[in-house]
């Protein structure tokens, strides 16, 4: 039996922040606080954790690793890497790449991929379209993280848009539906005006108008006009405005709750006001908006409205992003940096450090019906991140590890590190040193 002692840390964990120490036994948290020094195995070997925070892992519902078929901006290997330095320990990775994994056969392909190439735990969608039903209801529940559904179309065109598919995928889902909503009436609208206007060289500041907050709403609106009429168990991913805010309820517990919703790092931290010195760079669907959005999306944060907080990592080349706007594709890569953003507006105290836990480790787990992560508990796996709130570090291309090898974060100094990133009890993350050697495990989901 392999063991790991880390004392004295700072646990954050379900609510709390108190100094303590947690033992794992070979995958699996053993004791939590005060730990009896009988109970540890001779040969354990020991992390002071002294001035360091103890928090769950990272649990990302959503990203785009590019794996099969566009491994030129990124791959599993190198993206789980880049997530594993960001503190995250587990991810699900969402269908649209080439072939689609709209299929059990693609599906399986791509869990196979993870198997071979994932340094941390993993996941992916099944894909929804407008005549896959059947294949999609193949899918087991409790090894699949959900049902991706495109109500509005974005990088890789798998829109579903036909109203009888609709409704069936609402009515027989056995998988929680994650959607991305956007109308693309509107969208297609507004984009040919602003062609007409600019032609090619639309302003990249006009994006958030273009794939606008109403383009937006009436998406997200009949989303949940569905999920009621069915009861269906759905997710809305990425929300970008303050009036799809207005959807959502606080009045349940989360893990009784039918309809929940996912705001990613980067709305919490830009707005349209950043597209004068980032341009394409942070061009992403839906669109950044504006200040007041960002702050409304962080009082839903701050009041349990909007249910936890992803990545929405979606790496592309440097070359493709500096294209003008309508070539340039939509997508910006966040694993490394998702967490360190939302420490940093710890620091600036928009959000308590619990409250990022909460978000970001605890309740994907809960929202996906997780088995045995997302929490530090005895017997649950030992996945951890060790941070150092006070290790400022600048984003630089020396230290950015997504393939695309760019951060919109670049020259950006944040005062956090991680420091550590233990997966199943193994240390894959460790001070910038990275055991490529280690590969994660398939998610299980209790449904």
């Amino acid at each position: 039996m392999s063991s790991l002692l880390i004392q004295n840390a700072t646990i954050i964990n379900e609510g709390k922040n108190f100094r303590g120490d947690l033992l794992i036994k070979d995958e699996i948290i053993a004791a939590i606080g005060d730990i009896d020094p009988i109970t540890i195995p001779a040969g354990t070997k020991t992390i002071n954790a002294n001035g360091l925070l103890l928090i769950p892992g990272v649990i990302d519902d959503h990203v785009h690793f590019r794996e099969p078929g566009l491994t030129h901006k990124g791959d599993i290997f190198t993206e789980t890497r880049a997530a594993a330095a960001g503190g995250i320990t587990s991810f699900m990775d969402m269908p649209n790449t080439i072939p689609q994994a709209v299929t059990i056969e693609t599906l399986n392909d791509k869990y196979c991929l993870g198997s071979e190439k994932s340094l941390i735990n993993y996941s992916f969608y099944i894909g929804a379209t407008n005549t896959n039903l059947n294949e999609v209801m193949r899918a087991d529940p409790n090894s699949v993280c959900g049902i991706k559904l495109f109500m509005g179309s974005s990088t890789g065109n798998m829109l579903v848009d036909n109203k009888i598919a609709l409704q069936e995928l609402f009515s027989k889902a056995l998988l929680p539906i994650t959607v991305h909503c956007e109308d693309e009436a509107i969208i297609r609208k507004n984009s040919e005006k602003y062609r007409s206007e600019f032609g090619e060289n639309v302003p990249v500041k006009m994006h958030s108008v273009i794939r606008s907050r109403e383009a937006c709403f009436l998406s997200s609106e009949n989303a949940v006009k569905l999920a009621r009429e069915y009861n269906t168990r759905l997710h809305i991913l990425h929300i970008s405005t303050a009036d799809e805010i207005k959807l959502f309820s606080n009045d349940l517990p989360l893990n009784q709750k039918r309809i929940t919703g996912e705001v990613c790092a980067n709305y919490l931290w830009f707005d349209d006001s950043s597209y004068n010195d980032l341009g394409t760079l942070i061009k992403c669907n839906p669109a950044i908006k504006t200040r007041f959005d960002r702050d409304a999306l962080i009082h839903a944060v701050n009041n349990n409205l909007i249910d936890n907080i992803g990545s929405d990592n979606a790496p592309h080349t440097l070359g493709e992003k500096r294209n003008s706007y309508f070539k340039a594709p939509s997508g910006i890569p966040l694993v490394q940096h998702s967490l360190i953003v939302m420490l940093e507006l710890w620091h600036r105290k928009t959000f308590k450090i619990e409250k990022i836990v909460e978000m970001m480790c605890h309740n994907p787990a809960i929202i996906f019906n997780i088995k045995d992560r997302g929490f530090l508990r005895e017997g649950y796996k030992a996945d951890l991140c060790l941070i150092d709130p006070e290790k400022p570090w600048i984003v630089s291309k020396d230290n950015i590890l997504y393939k695309c090898g760019w951060s919109p974060f670049e020259g950006q100094t944040f005062t956090s590190s991680v420091v550590k990133t233990i997966v199943n009890g193994t240390i894959v993350y460790d001070n910038g040193v990275i055991n490529n050697d280690y590969r994660g495990q398939r998610l299980a989901f209790d449904r």
